[in-house]
């Protein structure tokens, strides 16, 4: 009996002993899209500041496909010693109801939502349209003939369609493409015409004329863009939806030790207020939310409310979320 109460007392000893020790190697970060995209631009920029945090390096690997469930799936996977963690945008909130995986961010722990960002439609500088009211005509005109790019069911470009759908039919071609880094190097060597993308990842492409905005997706007139009306003023009834936007965060799996995650919370927040970040983010479109617990959680499952019911009631969700007790945005 003494010799067992020595054994659970060294175990207790040494697992205190390495949870104080928290980060003693590398730790990973998984990017669940594309090198070159809105997530991959955040989360390379603030990852020097957390390693600087933390003391011990950051190392980021990028991992896309199924609209960011191979990464997520890949994380859920490996053990919750916070020694993984997921760096994502809005997408795993439609996993559920899209039915491609059965976790979502209520099933991980929130280190921190870093920012989120603006939607805009961007078009090839060659498209016979330059305004929201343009392209509307003009895909009406012109049915089955646009090319528009897509990053999958439950990516920003599929709900900025379904809003736009909920107001008007639209018949265009869909091309799929991983991230939309990728999207838009297609965009502008004219294998697109036009892509629902998040003001960050296009903002720089957009100032060197190599695209044009013909769409903002808001309610509010944006100052990076003061020649773009927001689309309410030729689709008031998109009012209903907005403001809304993508957001990128980092996650861990459920389970991860507190002092791991108290850790982790704490770089990441020190992190967001750096002032290369901050000002990186407010020149690239973005607003800084920089939130973690309870204040995380809550903004998390708005996003979830309001997009599942979205995109179910666009009529590609597989399950209705009343099967998660997703409840209807108010």
């Amino acid at each position: 009996m003494k010799k067992t109460i020595a054994l659970l007392a060294a175990l207790s000893l040494s697992s205190t002993v390495a949870l104080a020790d928290y980060p003693s190697k590398d730790v990973q970060g998984i990017i669940q899209w594309g090198a070159g995209g809105s997530t991959d631009t955040v989360m390379r920029s603030i990852a020097p500041h957390v390693e600087d945090a933390l003391g011990t390096d950051l190392i980021l690997t990028n991992r896309t496909g199924g609209v960011g469930a191979i990464a997520t799936k890949y994380v859920n996977a490996k053990k919750a010693d916070g020694y993984t963690l997921l760096m994502g945008a809005e997408n795993p909130q439609m996993y559920k109801v899209l039915g491609l995986a059965k976790i979502d961010y209520s099933d991980m722990i929130a280190i921190n939502v870093l920012a989120r960002g603006t939607p805009v439609l961007v078009a090839n500088n060659d498209a016979p349209f330059n305004n929201m009211q343009e392209f509307l005509d003009y895909t009406k005109a012109n049915p089955g003939k646009v090319k528009l790019g897509s990053t999958g069911k439950g990516g920003l470009a599929s709900i900025v369609l379904a809003m736009l759908n909920s107001q008007v039919d639209l018949n265009y071609i869909s091309i799929p493409y991983n991230g939309d880094g990728p999207a838009l190097t297609a965009l502008q060597g004219g294998a697109i015409d036009v892509m629902p993308v998040v003001l960050g990842a296009s903002l720089e492409s957009i100032k060197a004329g190599r695209m044009k905005v013909i769409g903002l997706i808001d309610k509010e007139a944006n100052d990076l863009l003061p020649n773009v009306p927001p689309a309410t003023d030729t689709l008031p009834g998109l009012a209903r939806y907005l403001p809304w936007g993508p957001f990128f965060g980092v996650f861990v799996k459920k389970g991860t030790p507190e002092d791991a995650v108290i850790k982790l919370q704490s770089a990441f927040h020190s992190a967001a207020t750096s002032p290369d970040f901050v000002s990186l983010m407010e020149k690239r479109g973005f607003t800084i939310l920089n939130i973690a617990g309870e204040k995380a959680d809550t903004f998390l499952n708005s996003y979830r409310s309001t997009s599942s019911w979205l995109v179910d009631e666009a009529g590609f969700s597989k399950y209705s979320p009343e099967k998660f007790g997703i409840p209807k945005p108010q």
